[in-house]
Formats: structure tokens, sequence, C-alpha cells
């Protein structure tokens, strides 16, 4: 408990759960390299551009969230091999058309974010404030990564909810 003020049977399931949302991020991670390196075609330079943007942001996550686990006093899931096998990430071919790639990119996120919010309920259950600020501003960050390659898979003549809400 030292430092933390936390009770280790409560931080296990949160360290198993950050684990795998690091396995999930080193698959993606990879992937972004990939397809930042394979791209071709009239949207190159946007997408080249944008897939490392993506990846330098993962790197920096990967690392934040092995520091995490490391601050909770336990060791951070290291092996390739281990994050092929519990990944829910799977590795594609890179040699596929830029919607392709945009278009599993998506996927992806809607995978790392069910990941995160299984983070965040077993940080809650574990009273892990740490662990929750960490995983709610990853959450946004994703969420506004995701809606703007979305908007870019979008025609121009496609229309948002017009709707507006009112209170």
């Amino acid at each position: 408990m030292s430092y933390l003020n936390m009770q280790d049977e409560k931080l296990i399931p949160v360290v198993v759960e950050l684990n795998a949302l690091l396995a999930n991020y080193h698959i993606y991670y990879q992937k972004l390299r990939n397809f930042h390196w394979n791209i071709l075609g009239e949207n190159f330079f946007d997408l080249h551009n944008k897939f490392e943007e993506l990846y330098t942001d993962a790197r920096t996550k990967i690392d934040e969230i092995a520091e995490r686990i490391l601050t909770l006093r336990y060791h951070p899931m290291s092996k390739l091999s281990d994050y092929l096998e519990i990944s829910e990430i799977k590795e594609v071919s890179p040699l596929q058309t830029d919607k392709a790639m945009v278009s599993e990119l998506i996927n992806d996120h809607k995978i790392i974010l069910q990941q995160m919010s299984t983070v965040l309920e077993k940080a809650d259950k574990a009273n892990d404030e740490g662990t929750i600020d960490l995983i709610g501003a990853y959450i946004r960050e994703l969420e506004k990564s995701s809606w703007m390659l979305d908007a870019w898979t979008k025609k121009t003549s496609e229309k948002l909810n017009q709707n507006i809400l009112s209170s």
C-alpha cells in the first residue's frame, strides 16, 4: 500500500485492464506505422502526416500507461507475443486503400475507447483517481480524433443532425 493509500486487491483489476489497454495501443501503434509507410494516392500527404501524428501520440500514451502500471507498483506487460495474444486490435495488411485504412482506425478507436471505459470502471471501484484522470483525458482526445477521421470519410454533401436541441 505505502504511498498509494490503495489496497492491492482493488488495484489488481485496474492493472489487468491497463495491461489490456497497453496491448491494444501497441498493435494500434504498429498499424499506424504500417499505414504511414504504405499510404498511396491523392490523399497521401494528408494521411501520411495524420498517421504520423496519431502514432506519435500513441507512442506517448504507451509510455504513460506503462508508467501508470509501474506507479501502481506492478510490472507492465512488455512482450510483443503477449500483446498479440490479448489485444482486441488485430494486425491487418497495410496494403489497403486510404478509405479502408481510415475505416480500420475508426474501428480500432471503438475498441480502445471500450477498453478505456473498462479501465475507468475498475479504477473507480479501487478509488484510483490517478488512473481515472489519465484515462479520462485520453478518452476526450481519442473521441476528437475519431470525429475528425469520421468527418474525413464523409462526402461534402452529407449533413450533421439538423435538429437543434434546447432546454
